[in-house]
């Protein structure tokens, strides 16, 4: 019976990996993006982390994760005698399977490493595939999804290591490299091994082969790591002497920026209980509750409390961040055995996934990647302004960026806005009715939720001199970015955001005086 449940709730993560929604702009602009505009000739917008003095991401987990699977796509797509590049969105799909499969076999397989017991092994299994974080979060291309697998590895090859009789060799430098890519994958990975990582201190006593292997494999790692990184950031050749006197050491600039409170306040402060009182609930459910009333005490927990307790003293806490204690946790709790008790806990367990994997997994800004292929077709485009959504990927834009240019506006007034817009605006022609307008050499276009209330009257009835000629519409988008509890109320805001949910672009026009 588990086995049937577990392979239906596979199809479920793979459904949802298979959906456009758009959790956070970092799901493509701090991977995807980067490495696409190194191999592909798409062109890239890189963000500040990349574009600063002192560079805060390092390329270097991105080339195995996203790299090597985008240059064997390539590889695929020349050697069947096709012209031209891949078209990006295959690409965007390819690197969502390729998290499906990440997260099916590897996190799937470490689960089944740490939980000895078979019996708390199918309830762990089944909690972790039947969570909706498992379902979105982790089939996205986050750095948070892919710390999630490099920590629990680390768990499974440390206890593989402590629990072996002989010296081993080989997972210990395994171990060695899987910490190495965490830490330049996310500088919180360190936190997550304090507790666990005591546990190799009496082997590497026992066994100094194991640490000369440990040793030796970090500083090869980590020699790599920074390579890669000084040459992705240095536009002259890196020679020896440049790298070991300019090193590009992005670990170490991640931590100096996220020491500096300035630093912190312009991504917005959180209150130190942020993590556990709301981050957690969120990310857990129901089973937040079993975490207090019924843990059970293991590797696992630790390894969830220590990155907790560390991720809680910086002052930005987003919940993602705490996306590697979710399996953690999940395989650490004991269900109700009062068999009542079980059949509502489960109940609501399967309520709440459902919920969140639906908003989350399809309509959380679900608009963003359909409506950036619906621009890379229109001919005519050479203007697009996007308004309360999150930044678009450009890379998607399939070569349109030679003439389209993206102007991402989310956060701005209404009023500025429509001045943004009528700036921009071309002028209406007759050719502008229907749908000779894609014969036109120039056309703006503006995207934004339908929710947006403020356009209503100026879709109707063009009171500011701009006529909006609806073009493109998706239904399945919503944007939580929008909710006003405070000035609209409770109701009538969820009534506005999910009632009207949907994105929809217009192409803009105005009147010109004739020459």
């Amino acid at each position: 019976m588990w086995r049937r449940a577990y392979l239906f709730l596979v199809l479920v993560r793979l459904y949802f990996a298979l959906s456009p929604s758009y959790l956070h702009p970092d799901e493509n602009f701090q991977g995807p993006e980067v490495i696409a505009g190194q191999i592909f000739s798409y062109p890239v917008r890189l963000t500040w982390e990349f574009t600063s003095t002192d560079p805060v991401r390092s390329v270097f987990p991105l080339w195995p994760v996203y790299g090597l699977p985008m240059l064997l796509l390539r590889w695929l797509w020349i050697g069947n005698g096709n012209d031209g590049e891949i078209p990006p969105i295959a690409v965007f799909w390819t690197l969502r399977v390729l998290m499906f499969v990440l997260s099916f076999v590897l996190e799937d397989w470490a689960l089944h490493e740490l939980v000895q017991s078979p019996r708390h092994r199918r309830v762990a299994v089944l909690l972790v595939a039947s969570s909706y974080v498992t379902w979105t979060y982790q089939t996205h291309t986050f750095s948070n999804s892919i710390e999630t697998l490099a920590v629990a590895w680390s768990l499974a090859l440390i206890q593989r290591i402590v629990e072996s009789k002989r010296t081993q060799i080989f997972a210990t430098a395994m171990l060695s490299f899987v910490v190495v890519f965490g830490i330049f994958n996310r500088i919180t990975f360190p936190a997550f091994l304090l507790i666990p990582g005591l546990r190799l201190i009496p082997h590497f006593l026992k066994k100094p082969f194991s640490l000369v292997s440990a040793i030796c494999a970090t500083l090869f790692a980590t020699f790599i790591a920074i390579y890669l990184d000084t040459r992705f950031y240095t536009e002259e050749p890196v020679t020896w002497s440049y790298l070991f006197s300019h090193p590009t050491i992005t670990p170490l600039n991640n931590l100096r920026y996220n020491l500096q409170t300035s630093n912190l306040a312009t991504h917005g402060f959180h209150p130190w209980y942020q993590h556990t009182l709301f981050n957690i609930p969120q990310l857990l459910g129901p089973a937040a509750l079993l975490l207090f009333l019924r843990p059970h005490l293991s590797l696992r927990i630790y390894s969830a409390i220590s990155g907790v307790v560390v991720l809680s003293v910086f002052q930005h806490q987003e919940a993602r961040f705490l996306l590697p204690t979710v399996p953690l946790i999940l395989s650490s709790v004991q269900l109700p055995k009062n068999r009542l008790h079980l059949r509502i806990w489960t109940g609501i367990w399967i309520l709440f996934n459902i919920f969140f994997g639906v908003i989350m997994g399809v309509y959380h800004q679900g608009g963003i990647i359909p409506g950036q292929v619906f621009l890379s077709k229109q001919p005519d485009a050479t203007q697009a302004i996007w308004w309360k959504t999150y930044s678009p990927p450009i890379w998607l834009l399939n070569g349109k960026n030679e003439v389209l240019k993206t102007h991402d506006i989310m956060g701005m007034a209404g009023n500025s806005m429509l001045r943004e817009v009528g700036a921009l605006a071309t002028c209406q022609k007759p050719s502008s009715v229907g749908k000779e307008y894609l014969e036109e050499e120039e056309g703006t276009y503006l995207i934004a939720p339908l929710s947006a209330t403020f356009l209503d009257k100026h879709v109707l009835n063009q009171t500011s001199g701009l006529y909006f000629q609806e073009v493109w519409r998706y239904s399945r988008h919503l944007n939580l970015d929008d909710l006003d509890f405070v000035d609209d109320g409770f109701w009538s805001t969820i009534s506005r955001v999910v009632g009207r949910r949907g994105l929809v672009a217009w192409r803009i026009t105005k009147d010109c005086p004739r020459r």
